[in-house]
């Protein structure tokens, strides 16, 4: 893509090179049609540059369009969100609802409230979901949904009145067999409370519409660890398939939100030196590691609602660096935690320039093309986010499992469930990459399997 966001003549052939005629074909017309939509178009990129083995093999998947119906929502809802602030003014923010696939159960993923959230973002993160969903073997679909508003610096009762407007535009919408949202950026405990209490208001009806529930309420324990739980299993997987251990190995951690913080529990766990944390400000690294005592403090940060990271540097005189990313400290495994191409070109550089072994994504595409190409060049082993992170939603799944039997799992039963889950994401995926000749190629190996999933589904179910 051009620095400006519109793909060029250029931009086109290099994307479309290495694809299916097919693919190369459906993609360069959804690029005319919405070539403002990077992040959207960078995530389709993705899937069609890898599924040329599967394209090759058939031509069902032309015969009944299934590219062409895969890009394209099965529906949008945009509406404006209207509520009052603590001064009695009236504000109006955006909202949507992308519903993007439901070929393998209903629609299903969070929900996102942050200053940068727009429509092409929550395309891109909706396409994901419905393969990443689809790894996860549960019956769900892909969908993803949010508004512009940010809780930041917000009151408690702003964030309620926002909430309760939001919902009252979403409610007709959504449902435990239509879309079930969770939440996700700037949607955590208080804003999926708030949700869920005007849907019953508005509905009079208490059903599992929403995951990530209070634990009083239908929700499930461990899932605000959850991500980052399935994130270090999956990655323990792909170290075991080479014969290694993330015992006693370094690992940077970006970010310090439920992914983060998740991943740097499990990581302690199985023997890991987690080294790096990061925020807004900058990035802290401390080669002793985050454990024991400083682990909790990073819990009392978060739980302050100020994302700056700085402070662990002053309490516990380890190096702050401000401004900076995780990526330039010397590791054997890199788990980008934080946002969308946060691992950039020169970060992957450094990676590969320190001997940085694995790379496993924790937030959804945080690692841009170029750094990609570069990581799998330099030899690092990467797991793209459809697989590697699955385990948030993974656990919603078993939040909707509970309930649907009116049950409430225990913590080791959620567990056990979830590593089930991932490892199951990584054999899926490392069975798929073997069959398309490439052993070891978890961007191509999980891919296909979610694409495979996905499109036979909507072949059986005919052209709807």
């Amino acid at each position: 893509m051009q620095p400006n966001g519109n793909p060029g003549s250029s931009d086109l052939h290099a994307a479309t090179a290495a694809m299916h005629p097919y693919a190369s074909r459906v993609f360069r017309d959804l690029a005319a049609r919405v070539p403002w939509e990077v992040e959207f178009l960078q995530a389709v990129q993705e899937v069609f540059e890898t599924i040329t083995p599967v394209l090759e093999q058939t031509t069902i998947y032309e015969e009944e369009a299934i590219l062409e119906r895969l890009v394209e929502p099965q529906r949008v809802h945009a509406f404006r969100v209207v509520w009052h602030d603590d001064r009695g003014h009236i504000r109006t923010n955006r909202g949507w609802r992308v519903q993007f696939n439901n070929a393998i159960g209903p629609f299903k993923g969070g929900l996102r409230f942050h200053s940068s959230v727009n429509l092409s973002g929550l395309k891109f993160l909706g396409f994901e979901q419905t393969f990443k969903n689809a790894l996860t073997g549960l019956p769900m679909g892909g969908g993803k949904g949010g508004s512009d508003f940010s809780p930041r610096g917000a009151s408690d009762r702003e964030v309620e009145r926002f909430c309760q407007s939001f919902m009252t535009s979403l409610y007709k919408y959504i449902g435990a067999d239509v879309d079930v949202p969770a939440g996700d950026i700037g949607v955590g405990a208080r804003e999926i409370g708030y949700l869920f209490g005007q849907y019953k208001h508005l509905t009079e009806t208490f059903t599992g519409v929403l995951t990530g529930k209070g634990l009083n309420w239908g929700g499930s324990i461990l899932r605000p660890e959850a991500t980052g739980f399935g994130l270090v299993y999956f990655t323990q997987k792909m170290l075991e398939r080479r014969g290694e251990s993330i015992e006693g190995k370094r690992v940077a951690i970006s970010g310090f939100g439920n992914v983060a913080w998740g991943a740097a529990r499990k990581a302690n766990e199985l023997g890991g030196k987690v080294v790096t944390l990061s925020g807004p400000d900058g990035c802290i690294y401390d080669p002793e590691g985050v454990s024991g005592e400083k682990f909790d403090y990073m819990l009392e940060l978060r739980a302050s609602g100020n994302d700056v990271i700085k402070p662990y540097a002053d309490r516990y005189g380890v190096e702050f660096r401000p401004g900076a990313r995780p990526w330039a400290v010397p590791v054997d495994v890199a788990l980008p935690c934080a946002i969308q191409n946060e691992l950039e070109i020169n970060d992957a550089r450094q990676l590969v320039a320190n001997g940085c072994k694995y790379v496993a994504e924790g937030a959804n595409m945080p690692t841009t093309p170029d750094a990609v190409r570069v990581l799998r060049e330099g030899g690092i082993v990467y797991a793209p986010g459809k697989a590697s992170n699955a385990g948030g939603v993974g656990t919603s799944g078993l939040e909707m499992a509970q309930n649907r039997t009116n049950t409430h799992w225990t913590a080791e039963h959620v567990d056990t469930e979830l590593h089930r889950i991932m490892t199951g994401i990584h054999d899926m995926a490392w069975d798929a990459a073997e069959r398309c000749g490439n052993p070891g190629d978890y961007l191509q190996g999980a891919n296909v399997a979610g694409f495979l999933k996905v499109a036979d589904s909507m072949v059986d179910q005919g052209s709807v």
